[in-house]
């Protein structure tokens, strides 16, 4: 499943969030050997704690970072494109506050919104009467104008799994659970201590060339593995949502101006919730051990109560996730001031090895980072092949976009005795890869044993066999979001499931 190869590899990168496994995916695909390492599962850090959204960062454009909206903005479509069953288009409302930012400035940010990045597929901005318009209904009657554009909702854990997939489809080596421990120049090559999170073995792994996409940890890395006591070059800002019964039923999502500058989302969330995020504070502690604060909690109540009719309380919520985002430390002096662009540097020299350090970046321009990265590494390596990723379908989504409703009936049709609803989730996760997870599956009770919801057997050991599937969280947390419905007897006989059939494929 991981492509193992002889060593060295050409190139070793550190991290499996979405810019490390956006990196090999573009180099094994360009003809690189790559081997990639991950201390905990595949987007256990920053990658899946997002806001879920592919957008072009309309807010930043008060901050004058017109690249890197302009990028964000092109890359809503060409993400969308490859990868239509994870990603799908979504039309934001936002409402006119009077007081804070006025309607002509809003007007000009949604007209440079709508023309800056090449929009061909998504539809363009409008006009509300919140007043007359079904979408005001849930807020409260303060608000008469207001204005809906378009962004993208996606899976983030999900497109770090797929690219990590193709990836290894394409001849990578991925390694979940593998933690770097130390890294030092030896006969012109990298040697890379690595060790094994459940059986904790070590080894040596030799590359050309060191990739250190860590995300949060990326100084960490530079000071224990390679030594570098100086190393300061990220702000971690913490970011903190939670996730409410659902407070509407059409399919919008808001956005919502704060008086302190920020805005927060409330966005339709696994259908019987709404996601409501996400804040911005610096955050010093450990990256791993991150979880939302009171102070938080009663931000974002205090902050979508202000335009929501019905309150929303702390009682309300049903989980809260918080991660760290690696913001590259450019001195700004609010949190939420700090670019959310990428610095890529290359550091060292060829006589002593050269280290890719990746710093910074958002879920929507992982993939321009990633062609940013490769180029680079070609600079050291040579050159092996031409871009390629901007037209690269990822695993289930070969297919067109504007198709998916289509393509999603005929998936139900071609498994009538199963149902439609389970079809249906099965489809926006896996997309035509639904059928590898079904192969075999005829009726219901060819699924195998059942764990709570919609969730069975022949889905965990697809996640398993084919996704690094290793614990009950992964399964629950990550590769789904089956952890809001399924309850404690469900979650341990699924954890009970996953020591046997881990047990058996040993045994094999």
């Amino acid at each position: 499943m991981t492509g193992e190869r002889t060593q060295p590899y050409d190139v070793f990168v550190i991290g499996g969030g979405i810019n490390g496994c956006g990196i090999a995916r573009d180099a094994a695909g360009r003809g690189f050997s790559v081997c990639l390492a991950e201390m905990n599962d595949l987007a256990s850090g920053t990658s899946s704690w997002s806001t879920k959204l592919v957008h072009g960062g309309l807010r930043y454009l008060e901050f004058y970072e017109f690249r890197l909206v302009r990028e964000a903005l092109t890359e809503r479509e060409v993400l969308w494109r490859n990868a239509p069953h994870i990603i799908q288009p979504l039309r934001f409302v936002l409402p006119h506050h009077k007081g804070l930012r006025p309607a002509w400035l809003l007007r000009l940010g949604l007209f440079l919104y709508d023309h800056i990045g090449g929009r061909k597929l998504l539809p363009a901005t409008r006009t509300i009467d919140m007043k007359k318009d079904a979408i005001g209904e849930p807020l409260k009657p303060l608000y008469s104008k207001g204005f809906e554009y378009s962004d993208c909702w996606v899976d983030d854990s999900r497109l770090v799994v797929l690219n990590a997939r193709d990836a290894a489809d394409r001849g990578a080596t991925i390694r979940p659970r593998t933690e770097v421990v130390g890294v030092r120049r030896e006969d012109d090559l990298w040697t890379v201590s690595v060790r094994d999170a459940d059986t904790g073995t070590t080894e040596t792994i030799q590359a050309r060339l060191v990739v250190n996409a860590a995300g949060p940890w990326v100084d960490k890395v530079l000071i224990g593995a390679f030594g570098d006591n100086s190393a300061r070059n990220v702000r971690l800002v913490q970011g903190s949502h939670i996730v409410v019964p659902k407070l509407y039923d059409h399919d919008r999502c808001y956005i919502f101006q704060n008086a302190d500058g920020r805005i927060i989302f409330a966005i339709p969330y696994q259908g019987a919730f709404t996601l409501i995020g996400t804040t911005d504070q610096d955050y010093t502690g450990d990256p791993g051990a991150v979880a939302i604060t009171p102070a938080e909690i009663d931000y974002l109540c205090n902050a979508a109560s202000e335009y929501f009719a019905e309150p929303i309380r702390p009682d309300d919520i049903v989980w809260t996730y918080s991660g760290v985002r690696p913001l590259f430390d450019d001195g700004a002096s609010k949190a939420q001031e700090a670019t959310r662009d990428y610095v890529l540097r290359l550091e060292g020299d060829p006589e002593r090895g050269q280290v890719l350090n990746i710093y910074g970046g958002k879920i929507t321009t992982f993939r321009r980072l990633a062609e940013a990265a490769v180029e680079k590494i070609e600079s050291v390596l040579g050159r092996k092949g031409a871009a390629w990723t901007a037209k690269g379908a990822l695993p289930g989504g070969d297919f067109a976009a504007l198709d998916y409703a289509e393509r999603a009936a005929d998936m139900r049709q071609t498994f009538p005795n199963l149902d439609p609803a389970l079809i249906g989730r099965l489809f926006r996760l896996y997309g035509t890869r639904i059928k590898t997870l079904l192969s075999g599956v005829t009726t219901a009770d060819h699924l195998g044993e059942h764990f709570g919801g919609d969730l069975y057997e022949a889905e965990v050991r697809y996640l398993m066999d084919h996704e690094w599937a290793h614990t009950e969280d992964d399964v629950l947390w990550r590769r789904t979001k089956l952890g809001l419905t399924i309850d404690k007897v469900g979650t341990d006989r699924l954890s009970a499931f996953m020591v046997r059939h881990r047990a058996d494929r040993q045994n094999a």
